[in-house]
């Protein structure tokens, strides 16, 4: 049933600003934003990592009735090769501790901060990615087209 991650929408006030903060962040622009009736950038969407994974930013304005405020829920944790070193980045680039790097067992460590607008974001260091990503043969991956709607 669940074939995999396919895209993380995480919300903000400022869709500007956090597609700013994140492409800073990734070292990528979103490759697809889309403006709302108002003209305000209403969301943008990054692929990022091995898979190309989708990081969606929404605006808040846009979330579900029964959201709640602030950080809560599911922490997706994405795979970094230095989780002691991207939590440091994090805290350094605004965000807030939510989990400290904990050591797990058998090589696992985990971690995750709130981001400035309020989404929590988890690292970890997982060995079994690591084994996935290894046995799966080499491919190359469609070229993210550009799609950006003027504003």
């Amino acid at each position: 049933m669940l074939r995999g991650m396919a895209t993380v929408s995480f919300w903000a006030d400022d869709v500007t600003e956090a597609a700013q903060w994140y492409a800073q962040l990734l070292g990528v622009e979103p490759y697809f934003q889309r403006h709302g009736p108002d003209g305000v950038l209403a969301y943008a969407e990054f692929r990022i990592g091995d898979f190309q994974a989708e990081l969606g930013l929404i605006d808040r304005r846009y979330a579900p009735t029964a959201a709640t405020e602030g950080p809560g829920g599911a922490v997706l944790f994405w795979q970094v090769d230095d989780v002691r070193a991207a939590y440091e980045q994090l805290l350094e680039r605004g965000a807030t501790g939510y989990e400290a790097v904990t050591e797990r067992e058998a090589g696992f460590v985990t971690a995750s901060v709130v981001d400035p607008f309020g989404n929590v974001l988890g690292v970890m260091h997982n060995p079994h990615y690591l084994d996935v990503l290894d046995r799966i043969p080499h491919f190359e991956l469609p070229e993210v087209r550009q799609d950006v709607t003027p504003g």
